[in-house]
């Protein structure tokens, strides 16, 4: 028999129970549509998180404080004081690899004009930082090396900041705000950059000269993070151990003492949450995929009482010259089809279930060609997997007592 006629006998056969065969396709739909939609959701945020880690510089490198000590109560790495001016004027003599540096210092406190007032936080950095960052000036200029050395009371604001004091849509260039007690003139407005991969908000933010915030509200010589640049992605695992080197020679570590200082680089972070976020795709995956041995099964069910029901058409087929292999490929094309055209539907579900989880709930998503092909594949070897049984014992029916079925 033919594959042109097979299709037509399938389709004669599916129309006549157009509800039963649509409740059956039901499972494939849902099961297909929900392996797309969690795919192109975790390729969203896979892309997502690797775009705004991008954005912050992926050659970026984060010195922080540790403690080196083996034993005791662990506390917060900002709590350790162990970065100084030294190590930046060892790091830049010591690590040619690195372009850019700077120290870092930060503090909360309340940012306070007239009666409004906001908590943020101030970060003190040095001129380097805006490049490191990525940071940009939306209005306005940023401090100088100047201001650095002079520790010049002037800060850049964020977004957020200026929504809270300045709600009425006023130029906050040139405005004085306090923080604490310490007054600051605005002489730059940042360009937004929203949240983070970790859900913090980029934008609530205060910049000033990192020695204005050591001497003039912290009080202390020491820094919280050192930040730098490594000259290309390609150098940056070589500017990581220059910087080990020389931070354990300026602290005079010896070979048995333990750093006491970490060092992360922005591929690192990248690498570690694009793992996170793989895992969870593929858990979220399986779990969809449920839907399609679910949908299976269904067709399986579908398939044994189509064969009950058509016991006597089979044996007149087999009378009039049917071969058990022409009975057996017809179950099985009536399976395919069910299977392929539910896997059709589910993909155009898919698609709009994608769509509307970007639209409604600002989810980044990013549909994958291959979650397409491998849902068609699936949906194939599905109709063929739990059709075949049915369709093997349409075909091993004796005529003379499919003739006689009632």
């Amino acid at each position: 028999m033919s594959l042109i006629n097979l299709i037509k006998i399938a389709l004669k056969a599916l129309q006549r129970n157009k509800l039963r065969a649509l409740l059956t396709m039901l499972g494939i739909i849902i099961g297909v549509a929900s392996v797309i939609a969690m795919v192109a959701i975790g390729q969203g945020s896979k892309q997502s998180i690797h775009d705004q880690l991008s954005n912050m510089g992926t050659n970026m490198i984060t010195v922080q404080p540790a403690s080196n000590l083996s034993g005791g109560v662990r506390i917060a790495g900002s709590s350790f004081q162990t970065l100084t001016s030294k190590d930046i004027t060892a790091l830049k003599t010591g690590a040619p690899d690195i372009t850019e540096i700077s120290p870092a210092v930060s503090s909360k406190g309340q940012a306070i004009t007239g009666a409004l007032n906001w908590p943020t936080t101030m970060t003190g950095v040095s001129i380097e930082y805006l490049d490191i960052r990525k940071v940009t000036i939306k209005d306005g200029i940023a401090f100088t090396q100047n201001d650095v050395l002079t520790s010049a009371k002037v800060c850049l604001i964020g977004q957020t900041v200026i929504d809270n004091l300045f709600p009425n849509g006023e130029n906050p260039i040139g405005k004085v705000i306090r923080f604490g007690h310490i007054p600051f003139q605005i002489i730059g407005v940042l360009n937004p950059k929203g949240f983070n991969a970790f859900g913090q908000d980029q934008d609530d933010i205060l910049i000033a000269p990192y020695t204005t915030v050591q001497k003039r509200i912290l009080a202390t010589i020491y820094y919280s993070n050192i930040y730098a640049s490594a000259a290309n992605e390609n150098v940056t695992n070589a500017a990581v151990s220059e910087i080990t080197r020389t931070l354990r020679e300026s602290h005079r570590l010896t070979a048995a003492e333990d750093n006491d200082f970490t060092v992360r680089t922005q591929q690192e972070l990248i690498a570690t949450l694009s793992s996170t976020s793989g895992l969870l795709t593929v858990l979220l995956t399986v779990i969809a995929g449920i839907s399609l041995v679910i949908g299976g099964i269904g067709i399986m069910n579908i398939m044994y009482v189509s064969v009950t029901e058509r016991t006597r058409e089979i044996g007149l087929r087999m009378s009039i010259g049917a071969r058990g292999k022409d009975i057996l490929l017809q179950f099985l094309m009536e399976a395919v089809i069910i299977s392929i055209t539910g896997g059709v539907i589910g993909v155009l579900l898919g698609f709009l279930s994608t769509w509307l989880v970007t639209l409604i709930l600002k989810w980044p998503t990013v549909v994958s060609q291959s979650s397409v092909l491998l849902s068609f594949v699936v949906c194939a070897v599905t109709g063929i997997f739990f059709g075949y049984y049915p369709a093997l014992k349409a075909s091993r029916l004796d005529p003379i007592e499919a003739l006689r079925y009632e």
